[in-house]
């Protein structure tokens, strides 16, 4: 019989086959006691096991490449965290196997990460991954993964890591359905970078029967167990629809009656810049640098080698326009060499450009490189700081771009909800706002992006977050300046008519979103964009705003 589950859509398409679930995790090793002539042969072990897993780890992020690959860097420096090994062998010494040590020590870490605001519980995922890892390799036994199959299937998962999410086989993997997670987690940002469907959140994932048949809706998180041949039908019709208005949809990105608003691609570094060509982008909305440091948290790269990979972005959009987020390093992306390692709660600590602030070298240096990067190029270039709080930090960043010479615009990034509030104050120290949806809403409903339990208050429907986002687009429309979006919330079609109906004046996602964007656009006059963005912020709920924006531009 035809059931319905939901949960959350965070990649767009319809998938339709048979589940395979995750492989389990390593099973717990036993706590057997070693004789103290062993704990230098075991020590021995556990190095060689965790250096094999991070250059693995550091192998598939070169083969995927993009944002996988700066998430998988991040991991393989998990594995290798020093602290995490003096723990390692110091439990080995006490007479525990390398194993047992192992497992032992990053469930320790593992309570560190709960206990610090519950900011970095996101990352218990990505540590339970790593640490599955090294213990597998030391049992001798399988890597826990994307299971073997000769059919294409449906992956279910209570979470996908993202060693597994980043080199799926789309010819293999349909669409993916997890238990946890939530919009912004790293599964989903990288499910919509694959252009695979997939839906996070769903109770009782894992209790789906291996081998039944489900049909997912990435677009709206809808999960028909045994679906009929007629819901296939409907659903494959559906899907059909779409791609064909995708075809038809080509050029800039506008309204039906003209309205511009500039579709511009997210991006991790050079790899990505071929996908935001590919589909169409009219520039870089979000540059986010942070892969050129993950490469060595100790120390900062050479202006050289910053100027090298800045230039080869810049290039690939001479007239286009290309907005690079300086340094946003701190709380879940911890670098020695520029984040406290002591703080209580990182998320409200010194991250992002507090951080800078307080190494002005290192900010200084970024923006001489970008300067030198842009020598002779006809692109324009924008320049912004995350995590602004106020006037005091807007006049800070842009100090400190002209004493670096840098001939660009420079703006602040809205994530915290006093820039909303007081926009028209920061807009008298830049020339623009970008609205980073993801953090915007973790700091509204203090509600960590990347915890499943959560994701109700990470919806970017929720009309708490459109008021700050009609805020933010009205103070800059009053002081003649720009206001962008480049979260995640940029990627959803209905959602980016509702912010271009709010008075957002430019939209910046993962590539592969674009198509749909655009197509989405080109349906509805500004007018009824407008009219589904005062439906969607009258409504107490995400759910009623998503319904009410929906009924405006359907014309129900």
């Amino acid at each position: 019989m035809e059931t319905m589950l939901r949960g959350v859509g965070v990649s767009h398409g319809v998938a339709i086959g048979e589940v395979r679930h995750m492989g389990t995790a390593v099973l717990e090793p036993p706590a057997r006691q070693i004789q103290a002539e062993e704990a230098e042969r075991e020590q021995g072990r556990a190095r060689k096991a965790v250096e094999a897993v991070a250059a693995d780890l550091m192998a598939r992020g070169n083969l995927a490449g993009g944002e996988a690959q700066a998430v998988l860097e991040a991991q393989a420096m998990m594995a290798q965290d020093p602290e995490l090994m003096t723990d390692v062998e110091r439990r080995i010494t006490a007479g525990s196997t390398a194993e047992r040590a192992v497992y032992d020590a990053f469930a320790a870490y593992r309570e560190l990460l709960a206990a610090a605001g519950e900011y970095l519980a996101g990352r218990v995922a990505d540590l339970d991954d790593v640490r599955n890892r090294i213990v597998a390799r030391l049992l001798g036994v399988p890597m826990p993964g994307v299971p073997d199959s000769d059919e294409p299937y449906v992956l279910v998962a209570r979470d996908l890591a993202p060693a597994d999410t980043a080199l799926l086989d789309p010819a293999l993997v349909l669409g993916f359905v997890t238990e946890e997670g939530g919009p912004t987690s790293h599964s989903a940002i990288l499910a919509r970078a694959l252009g695979v469907p997939a839906v996070v959140a769903l109770p009782g994932a894992g209790e789906l029967a291996e081998g039944a048949m489900i049909a997912v809706d990435g677009s709206t998180g809808e999960i028909f167990v045994n679906p009929s041949e007629e819901k296939k039908g409907q659903l494959e019709a559906a899907a059909a629809a779409r791609r064909a208005a995708l075809n038809a949809s080509t050029g800039p990105g506008a309204t039906a009656d003209g309205h511009t608003v500039p579709l511009l691609a997210n991006i991790g570094g050079p790899a990505d810049v071929a996908a935001a060509v590919e589909a169409g982008a009219e520039g870089v909305g979000l540059f986010r640098t942070e892969f050129l440091f993950l490469d060595d948290s100790k120390n900062a790269p050479s202006e050289e080698k910053q100027v090298a990979a800045y230039r080869q972005v810049l290039e690939a959009f001479p007239e286009g326009r290309v907005v690079v987020r300086v340094l946003d390093a701190g709380a879940d992306k911890p670098l020695d060499f520029l984040t406290p390692a002591d703080e209580p709660n990182p998320a409200l600590g010194v991250r992002g450009l507090r951080s800078l602030l307080d190494h002005p070298e290192v900010l200084r240096t970024q923006l001489s490189a970008l300067a030198k990067a842009a020598e002779g190029l006809s692109v324009q270039l924008e320049v912004m700081a995350p995590m602004v709080a106020d006037r005091a930090d807007a006049k800070a960043f842009a100090d400190a771009c002209r004493e670096a010479g840098l001939r660009a615009k420079f703006g602040a990034m809205v994530e915290i909800p006093s820039a909303a509030l007081r926009a028209r104050s920061i807009l008298q120290e830049v020339e623009f706002l970008s609205l980073g949806t993801n953090d915007l809403a973790q700091y509204t409903f203090a509600a960590d992006r990347q915890v499943g339990a959560v994701s109700r208050l990470q919806d970017p429907w929720q009309p708490a977050l459109l008021d700050l986002v009609a805020l933010s687009a009205e103070a800059a429309k009053a002081e003649g300046k720009s206001c962008g979006v480049c979260g995640e919330a940029a990627s959803d079609p209905l959602l980016a008519s509702v912010l271009t109906g709010l008075g957002v004046t430019s939209l910046s996602m993962g590539a592969a979103s674009i198509p749909y964007v655009r197509a989405a656009l080109a349906k509805f006059t500004l007018a009824q964009c407008e009219r589904a963005a005062a439906a969607a912020r009258a409504t107490d709920s995400a759910e009623e705003a998503r319904r009410a924006a929906q009924a405006v531009l359907s014309g129900e």
